[in-house]
């Protein structure tokens, strides 16, 4: 198999770590996956969990432990916010919308990561941070 590419968003929060977390805790509370009764941390640690995740996924933020610096560019699977030279590539204002966002995935023009990695960057809606765009590809 080849990975699974998805998107999702979740609410802003000026802490993108702590943003993460909320989207994990909000994706888990609308599907367990057959895993329920337990944290994201909980299911990390266990390792039916990660058999689950790294054949076949969850195609959301679930299939991610951390999220690691904007410049780290270590394997998967770790979810890592844009730098904001690669937001300015495909959004020269540097705050994109949902909808420029969707539009340079669909395009082409930004890429989906390798497999087991995601990305992450803020959305923006009348120049005011609002949601955070996720992205990524699965493991499997």
């Amino acid at each position: 198999m080849g990975g699974n590419a998805w998107t999702q968003t979740g609410p802003y929060q000026p802490d993108l770590a702590a943003a993460f977390r909320q989207a994990q805790e909000a994706s888990l509370a609308e599907d367990d996956h057959g895993f329920g009764g337990r944290t994201v941390e909980e299911l990390w640690r266990d390792p039916d969990w990660h058999e689950y995740v790294f054949t076949g996924g969850t195609c959301t933020v679930l299939d991610f432990p951390d999220m690691i610096d904007p410049t780290d560019r270590s394997d998967g699977p770790f979810l890592r916010p844009l730098t904001d030279t690669e937001v300015r590539a495909w959004s020269p204002t540097g705050r994109p919308t949902y909808e420029e966002w969707h539009e340079a995935l669909d395009t082409g023009r930004l890429d989906f990561p390798d497999r087991a990695r995601g990305n992450c960057t803020v959305l923006y809606h009348d120049g005011r941070p609002t949601l955070i765009g996720y992205w990524g590809v699965t493991a499997d």
